[in-house]
């Protein structure tokens, strides 16, 4: 809530969203069909929103990572501020429906 000093997290989800957008996300991952990657929305399903899993998708996103997902590898974004790493973790998280915890 704006008001009790907490970001708006609709508002952080559509920024991910743009995020994902302009960034090369989609060369690899698809909203709901898997792709190289895994698709956005199993991912949502595969993890709990909580501001842990916010953190360390984010962390994922620009450290990129592999085994979790098989054994293609996912490229680093080392370049990626935290915070915009941070947004699209939230947009992604959000694909299943779930609120944040």
């Amino acid at each position: 809530c704006t008001s009790c000093g907490k970001p708006d997290n609709a508002r952080l989800v559509e920024e991910g969203r743009v995020l994902v957008e302009s960034n090369d996300c989609k060369t690899c991952h698809h909203p709901t069909n898997k792709n190289i990657g895994p698709a956005h929305k199993a991912v949502a399903e595969k993890y709990e929103y909580t501001d842990a899993n916010v953190k360390m998708l984010a962390e994922k996103i620009i450290k990129g990572g592999s085994g979790t997902w098989g054994e293609m590898a996912m490229n680093p974004h080392p370049d990626l501020k935290q915070d915009d790493a941070e947004k699209i973790a939230r947009y992604v998280l959000s694909l299943d429906g779930e609120q944040p915890k």
